[in-house]
């Protein structure tokens, strides 16, 4: 388990705009803005919300995270 926490914990870190993520809510949305503690996500065409990044669950189904 806590090797789960320490993976969801370095996606987190490198999350950036444009990202898909899962909220823990169960909400779909698309990074716009990266803060220190917080994202600000797009949940629909002009639907912005501002989320604590612990709020994230993981990455949305089909949004592999590409490495550089």
């Amino acid at each position: 388990m806590r090797r789960k926490q320490k993976k969801l914990e370095d996606l987190v870190k490198q999350l950036k705009s444009g990202d898909r993520v899962v909220l823990s809510a169960g909400i779909f949305a698309t990074i716009v803005g990266v803060e220190d503690d917080a994202f600000l996500v797009r949940v629909d065409d002009k639907t912005r919300i501002k989320v604590l990044k612990s709020a994230v669950a993981g990455l949305a189904p089909g949004a592999e995270k590409t490495e550089k």
